[in-house]
C-alpha cells in the first residue's frame, strides 16, 4: 500500500483555476519532488493532503486513511511546513515549539536542539520581530522535530540564504537515507535535483509528467549529426564536444544534449509545442 494516494483528485475554483484529474502516489521511504509555477494547484493538492480541504472528486489518503476525515490523526503524526506559515506572532519562538509540542501530544523535546544548532537559530525572540528567514527556521524545527516519517514541505526553503539552503538540502538528504518519505513542493530546481528520487510536474491543475530525474533526461535527450569539413576538425569536435564520430564517416559527428532539470521543466512551460 502507498504512503500517500492521490487519485483522480479534482476541485474547480472556476475560470480555468484548481486542480483537474490529478493522480500520483508515493512509496515509503520515497522522495518526491513537485514541481509548478505559483497557482499551478501544488498547494491545492497538498491542502488537500492535510485535511485543509474537503475533495469535491477523487480521493487522497495517507496510510489509507481518508486525509479529509482523519485529519487530525494525520496532521499530528506527519511533519508539515505550509508555503505561507501562519504564527501566533506575539509568541517567543520557544513557546511556539512548545504549543506544537503539546497538540502532538509529544513529552520529550526531540530533535528541537540538535536542529536550532544545524541552523543557527535562537528562538526566544516574539515571532513578530524575526526575519523572514528566521521565521521559515522555526517552521523547519517544527516539522522535523519529532522525528516523523513522513513530511510534507510546501516550499521549504523559502527566505533562507545559501548557506541555510545547503544545510536544509544536507537534512533532507539524511532524512532520505534513513528512509522517511517525503512530498516536496518546490521552485528550486537544483533542491529538488539534489534530494527526489521522482518528480512530479502540474501545469494549469493537471499532472504532465511524473517519473524518475533519469527518466525524465532520457526522455528529452536530443542527437544532432554534424559534417565537418577534415578529419581533424571532426575529431576536434568530438572532444571538444563531447560527441560520437560515425566509423564509416570520419567527417560525420553525433552530439547528445543533456537537460538540466529546470531546462526539462521549462519544456514543458515553453508552450503547447514544447509540452
Amino acid at each position: 500500500m502507498s504512503v500517500i494516494e492521490i487519485k483522480n483528485l479534482t476541485r474547480d475554483y472556476g475560470n480555468g483555476k484548481g486542480i483537474f484529474d490529478v493522480s500520483f502516489s508515493l512509496e515509503r521511504g520515497e522522495a518526491f519532488g513537485f514541481l509548478g509555477p505559483n497557482g499551478a494547484g501544488k498547494t491545492t493538492a497538498i491542502r488537500h493532503l492535510m485535511g485543509f480541504l474537503r475533495p469535491k472528486n477523487g480521493s487522497c489518503t495517507i496510510d489509507g486513511l481518508d486525509c479529509f476525515k482523519h485529519r487530525a490523526q494525520i496532521q499530528r503524526t506527519l511533519g508539515y511546513i505550509s508555503g505561507e506559515i501562519n504564527f501566533f506572532d506575539d509568541m517567543p519562538g520557544t513557546e511556539y515549539l512548545k504549543f506544537i509540542m503539546r497538540y502532538r501530544g509529544e513529552k520529550s523535546d526531540g530533535r528541537i536542539n540538535e536542529l536550532l544548532e544545524r541552523f543557527e537559530l535562537d528562538p526566544k525572540s516574539k515571532i513578530k520581530k524575526m526575519s523572514k528567514g528566521m521565521k521559515q527556521k522555526i517552521g523547519i524545527v517544527a516539522a522535523f522535530m519529532h522525528d516523523p516519517e513522513l513530511l510534507i514541505l510546501d516550499e521549504p526553503s523559502s527566505g533562507l540564504d545559501p548557506l541555510m539552503q545547503n544545510r536544509f538540502v544536507e537534512l533532507i538528504i539524511e532524512e532520505k537515507t534513513k528512509g522517511k518519505t517525503i512530498l516536496m513542493s518546490s521552485h528550486k530546481f537544483d533542491e529538488v535535483e539534489r534530494t527526489c528520487h521522482r518528480i512530479g510536474i502540474i501545469r494549469e491543475g493537471k499532472i504532465v509528467a511524473v517519473d524518475k530525474t533519469d527518466a525524465l533526461r532520457r526522455k528529452h535527450v536530443r542527437e544532432y549529426t554534424v559534417t565537418l569539413d577534415t578529419p581533424e576538425l571532426a575529431a576536434a569536435f568530438v572532444r571538444d564536444f563531447d560527441g560520437t564520430q560515425n566509423e564509416t564517416s570520419p567527417l560525420t559527428v553525433t552530439v547528445t544534449t543533456k537537460h538540466s532539470l529546470e531546462e526539462i521543466f521549462m519544456q514543458y512551460y515553453g508552450g503547447e509545442g514544447n509540452a
